[in-house]
């Protein structure tokens, strides 16, 4: 299992045991992690399982593909470490990813 970390807005950490080809979002679902509403369940046609990643991982976790970023326009206070946790597959380079949480969901 690989580890993952979610930091909420008010700087509370989970660390969640994640399966391998998962998405982070999925991980965050199936854990009970507050702050990913993940209203379009994985389809990347919403904004509501943004996360910002924390930027030692940004280069592992790599930069969004055209469609994410367009439904990052949706999204609440984007930053240039904004991903769709729907998007980020769960790979063992990631064990010990750490991303936050925004203050509410767009």
């Amino acid at each position: 299992m690989i580890k993952i970390t979610y930091i909420d807005s008010s700087g509370t950490s989970r660390d969640v045991e994640a399966e391998e080809g998962s998405t982070v979002m999925e991980a965050a679902i199936r854990n009970g992690v507050p702050g990913i509403d993940a209203e379009c369940g994985g389809a990347c046609s919403c904004a509501t399982c943004h996360v910002y990643v924390d930027e030692q991982w940004c280069e592992i976790v790599g930069q969004p593909q055209a469609m994410e970023e367009d439904m990052l326009d949706f999204a609440y206070d984007v930053r240039p470490n904004s991903r769709l946790s729907c998007q980020i597959r769960i790979r063992p380079e990631l064990d010990g990813l750490v991303v936050q949480t925004p203050s509410r969901q767009g």
